[in-house]
């Protein structure tokens, strides 16, 4: 998969630098991976929220980040949509978030 706006991950990471480890890592693996539907991240990521719109919810670094992405499984991409704090998360509609 490619992942559209790595770059808000990385200024994420510099804010946050207990995330970088894992938000890495969780790159790594997606860019190895090749989702067809919603079933085949939920094989991977039991935690994974999947909602409508194709938004898909991460726990990252045990539930202290939330990172919501949507997946275009027909052009084998993600797009970070929003990347926060657990509070933070619980002060957005993840179903219709937007980066600005």
């Amino acid at each position: 998969m490619k992942i559209v706006s790595l770059k808000i991950l990385r200024e994420f990471w510099i804010l946050h630098p207990n995330a970088e480890q894992h938000l890495k890592a969780w790159v790594d693996d997606i860019k190895r991976a090749t989702w067809t539907q919603p079933a085949d991240i939920k094989a991977k990521y039991r935690s994974a929220s999947i909602l409508k719109n194709r938004r898909v919810v991460f726990n990252i670094k045990g539930n202290d980040y939330r990172l919501v992405v949507a997946v275009a499984y027909q052009f084998s991409a993600v797009y970070i949509k929003f990347i926060g704090t657990h509070a933070q998360y619980d002060a957005i509609d993840a179903e219709t978030i937007e980066l600005e």
